[in-house]
């Protein structure tokens, strides 16, 4: 897939984890296999007094996240995913994914090439809306760029388990409350979603 569609339009396609944790602690993990700023992954973290934090392997990475994104504190450092098992100076968290759910079975059944179009993210925002709290396809988080997620596929994430900055974060919970690192949120229910993410820069 091209990481280009145009001198503006930036494309990530990759999978987003997104789990709770019994201590308070919620954690957003990206893992792009391709995109314009090459294959990386990245977590966005919040903690349980609502602080959040970008945890990004490269400055370029984010410098990119985090004019896209809110954060309070930014934190550039070694970082590496093998499947759902994420390490970095900060952050310690493995991933046990279940079976996919009945919205990934609905997922499958879109083309690829639709359901990763912002036109179709824009369709599918309303529906988004309804169904999943706090869950976008389509806005911006303020920065002046707005963001479309076509989602391909959505599998659920059983077990979790790890530590922030050397503090076990607990068994797994629901992702509430909401992070709060932008426009969208990953769902409620822990899970890994497929997506397609396009980032349109302002003019």
């Amino acid at each position: 897939m091209s990481t280009t569609t145009g001198p503006r339009v930036q494309r990530f396609s990759g999978a987003i984890a997104g789990v709770g944790s019994t201590s308070g602690v919620r954690v957003v993990v990206g893992a792009w296999h391709t995109s314009p700023l090459g294959a990386f992954a990245d977590a966005m973290v919040a903690t349980a007094g609502g602080r959040r934090l970008l945890l990004a392997p490269s400055r370029a990475v984010a410098e990119f996240v985090a004019s896209t994104y809110t954060f309070d504190e930014v934190r550039v450092e070694p970082f590496a995913a093998d499947g759902w098992r994420v390490r970095s100076d900060s952050l310690e968290l493995t991933l046990d994914v279940g079976g996919r759910t009945a919205l990934g079975t609905a997922l499958r059944l879109v083309p690829r090439g639709l359901a990763g179009s912002p036109a179709f993210s824009t369709l599918t925002d309303p529906v988004a809306r309804l169904l999943l709290r706090g869950v976008r396809t389509r806005g911006s988080a303020g920065h002046g760029r707005r963001e479309y997620y076509g989602a391909l596929d959505h599998h659920a994430v059983v077990r979790a388990r790890g530590s922030l900055d050397g503090v076990d974060l607990g068994d797994l919970a629901p992702v509430d409350p909401e992070p709060g690192f932008g426009f969208s949120s990953t769902p409620v229910r822990p899970s890994v979603t497929r997506v397609v993410s396009t980032v349109v820069l302002p003019a």
